[in-house]
């Protein structure tokens, strides 16, 4: 049964992998010209307010890309007794959602009917790492809005801070992504906070005999310890700690050390490819994780996208129409 079920997801994701065409830079340069524009002055004034929204944003990309493909159905909100994605418990973390609202209500004064929730998104997420010095790169647009949205698809489908590499790379290689992609987009953790219980049994119970994960520094964890007590659900702490509000490649100094927060964050170094990956990205002029950073978001965008008459463009990010 586990092996059906296995190769059901791995089915699924393969056709989201090959229904990824379609996209392109500047496909609405002649239905709404100034999209990029009003999406980015509407991300700005929200992140020069409240910078700490620019990792919610960038995980909220993320998440939706990862289930259905990048259709904007993690926008989507309950109804009809149905949950959606966005009331799924990794979800259910995720703010930024008046950032995507507001662009979509100033674009449909702009140009109604035109542009989709989900390449709202996809420029938004790429805006807010841009404003907190973080790269910028061209996002190929087109896509649709998705219709259906279904919480238990996001339960299963989404990787985990538990994940060993082993669960990440099946994941990740499901969608098209490579083991480059993989670390490269771990890099997202250089921004933002983490509930305690996403790595607490890493300092008190990590294999069931309240133990410590081993592969954490011992100093770090008595850190965490100080403010994650055990069963605590609601605290929540820097997932990179002295520059969780700025994109730099300080997260990947932290793995060396063996800070990473999550079990995933450590799993980069027990493969000799993304172990040198980490390493590489040390030296202070050799970096290459800002442009490859760039490189596997627009690949990541390409998930699963909806064009042409499939879907549709949303009047409302949080209703279908």
């Amino acid at each position: 049964m586990a092996t059906l079920k296995f190769l059901s997801f791995v089915i699924v994701q393969l056709f989201l992998v090959s229904n990824s065409e379609g996209v392109e830079v500047g496909y609405y340069k002649k239905t709404c010209p100034n999209v990029e524009a009003i999406v980015k002055e509407t991300t700005k004034h929200y992140i020069s307010r409240a910078p700490t929204l620019a990792a919610p944003l960038l995980r909220m990309h993320f998440h939706d890309c990862f289930v259905r493909g990048c259709d904007g159905s993690v926008l989507l909100n309950s109804t009809k007794g149905n949950q959606a994605e966005k009331d799924a418990i990794p979800n259910q973390s995720l703010r930024g959602f008046q950032v995507i609202d507001a662009a979509k209500f100033a674009l449909e004064k702009e140009c109604p009917g035109t542009v989709s929730c989900s390449d709202i998104l996809a420029l938004a997420a790429r805006d807010a790492v841009s404003l907190i010095n973080g790269p910028s790169w061209q996002v190929p647009l087109g896509r649709r809005d998705g219709r259906v949205s279904i919480l238990s698809e996001a339960s299963k489908n989404l990787p985990t801070p538990f994940d060993n590499f082993t669960t990440l790379k099946t994941t990740f290689g499901a969608l098209g992504l490579n083991v480059k992609d993989l670390v490269v987009l771990s890099g997202g953790h250089t921004i933002g906070m983490s509930h305690c219980f996403s790595f607490s049994s890493r300092l008190y119970n990590f294999t069931g005999k309240g133990d410590m994960d081993p592969n954490m520094d011992k100093n770090y964890i008595a850190q965490l310890k100080t403010k994650c007590k055990p069963n605590d659900v609601t605290t929540i702490v820097e997932m990179d700690p002295g520059s969780f509000k700025s994109f730099d490649t300080d997260y990947y100094t932290m793995v060396t050390k063996r800070r990473g927060l999550f079990a995933s964050d450590a799993a980069l170094l027990t493969n000799s490819q993304t172990k040198d990956y980490v390493l590489s990205q040390l030296k202070p002029h050799g970096s290459t994780f800002f442009k490859d950073f760039g490189e596997s978001m627009v690949k990541m965008g390409k998930i699963g996208v909806l064009t042409g008459k499939a879907g549709e463009i949303r009047k409302h990010c949080a209703f279908r129409n």
